[in-house]
């Protein structure tokens, strides 16, 4: 296919503003938007991938405040038993997060204790990577190869019109993408956020002149290239407004905080509710690498972690679709057990994970790390991150797990961790 580069740039196609991220976004999201708000879709199992980067403090998130060791390690950073909202005689979570104290009461809330994996590495990227793609740096292919990207790539070679007719999940965030969405078939969309996502062709006469210019001069071009520039150009504009109406058509049923993570769940809550088959979101709530000065910083991120989950949960409940989304919370490690001479804590190991749903069994699982019995000064784990892949996997996503993981995660350290009975799939209301 022959085209001059003059040729090329006179048509408009320079224009980033018109055709930036068509080839993936606008292409993806096309169908999905256009998806009738009843039937299959809103049938599917949905899960959002929450990811706390920096090494979230387990610590002083579910807090051990009856434990003296605690304490005596904890002088300058330790919540006290006054502060933290009891989850039983041993444990509570931080002062900050009343919201999800009331879901683990309500049972919409369950929290996975002492979850990691063997030989722990304490370089944020490095631990990162092993669990976005759920393989040591050693077995690690050279095509970085994400779980959930082996997840959508599997499903899209069984059922190619998936991929064709849907976006198979969306990363929400100004990020760089995560790689636990990196497949090899299958492209995933990051969107900076929703209100970005749109071409406003309205109110920006040079968008709109540029719009026109495309449109208009490709079509009487029999070049491929352009043409497939100008049908890439009108799914981009047909695109942004569908997903623009499909979001406008939407009303939330909570109050959210007006957080960059309240803003998030939102919209996915917006697109859930208006008949999006997308079954997985992915966002991240940065800032937990506290080092230094911890108290205050840790309880403004756990305030803006508490309050867009309450929000979320609760709106889902309300619209009737709380049984078929599950949220999913993690953080690369831990923090260490004994703090520093800076008001903070250090790169640990092990740390809880939580889920976030109305078909939950809801409560703790597993027992909390010892905090005598330790590995150079970290917690040691009993559940590997993989076994509550697994379980996700299987349970929730209805896929074998040891395909896409490589290998079988069934064992833990812990025997009360009993992850196979972790979520109640029943299409009707949950059952306890």
């Amino acid at each position: 296919m022959s085209l001059s580069r003059r040729k090329f740039l006179a048509t408009g196609v320079a224009s980033a503003a018109v055709i930036s991220g068509t080839t993936q976004i606008p292409e993806l999201l096309l169908q999905a938007a256009a998806a009738p708000s009843a039937g299959g879709a809103r049938s599917e199992n949905v899960l959002v991938v929450l990811q706390l980067s920096g090494g979230n403090d387990g610590l002083n998130t579910v807090v051990p405040y009856a434990d003296d060791v605690y304490a005596r390690n904890r002088f300058q950073t330790r919540i006290s038993a006054a502060q933290a909202h009891k989850l039983n005689d041993y444990l509570g979570l931080h002062p900050s997060m009343a919201g999800m104290h009331r879901l683990f009461q309500e049972d919409l809330l369950t929290i996975i204790q002492g979850v990691g994996y063997a030989n722990p590495n304490r370089s944020h990227f490095e631990s990162m990577d092993i669990w976005h793609t759920a393989q040591p740096k050693a077995k690690r292919d050279a095509r970085q190869v994400g779980w959930l990207g082996n997840y959508l790539d599997s499903v899209n070679s069984k059922h190619p019109a998936y991929a064709k007719n849907d976006v198979p999940a969306v990363h929400l965030g100004n990020e760089v993408q995560p790689l636990a969405l990196a497949g090899l078939h299958v492209q995933v969309p990051s969107i900076g956020s929703f209100d970005d996502f749109r071409f406003d062709e309205v109110n920006n006469r040079q968008l709109a002149a540029a719009r026109d210019k495309l449109l208009s001069a490709a079509a009487t071009d029999v070049n491929e290239l352009v043409a497939h520039v100008r049908a890439a150009a009108q799914t981009a504009l047909a695109s942004s407004r569908r997903v623009r109406n499909a979001i406008a058509r939407q009303t939330n049923s909570a109050d959210y905080p007006q957080t960059n993570l309240g803003k998030k769940l939102r919209g996915i809550a917006q697109l859930i509710q208006a008949g999006l088959s997308t079954r997985i979101y992915y966002v991240t709530l940065d800032g937990f690498d506290t080092h230094s000065l911890q108290t205050e910083s840790h309880a403004g991120l756990l305030r803006e972690l508490s309050g867009a989950v309450t929000a979320f949960i609760d709106d889902l409940t309300h619209t009737g679709q709380s049984d078929r989304v599950l949220l999913a919370c993690f953080s690369e490690f831990g923090r260490r057990v004994k703090e520093n001479a800076s008001r903070g804590t250090d790169h640990g190991a092990a740390a809880p994970m939580f889920l976030a749903s109305g078909r939950l069994r809801g409560g703790l699982v597993g027992e909390h790390p010892s905090l005598t019995d330790l590995d150079d000064g970290d917690l040691k784990f009993h559940t590997d991150f993989r076994r509550v892949y697994a379980s996700l996997l299987e349970q929730w996503l209805g896929v074998p797990s040891a395909p896409l993981l490589g290998g079988t995660f069934k064992q833990c350290r812990n025997p009360k961790v009993e992850l196979d009975r972790l979520l109640a799939l029943g299409k009707s209301a949950r059952t306890k």
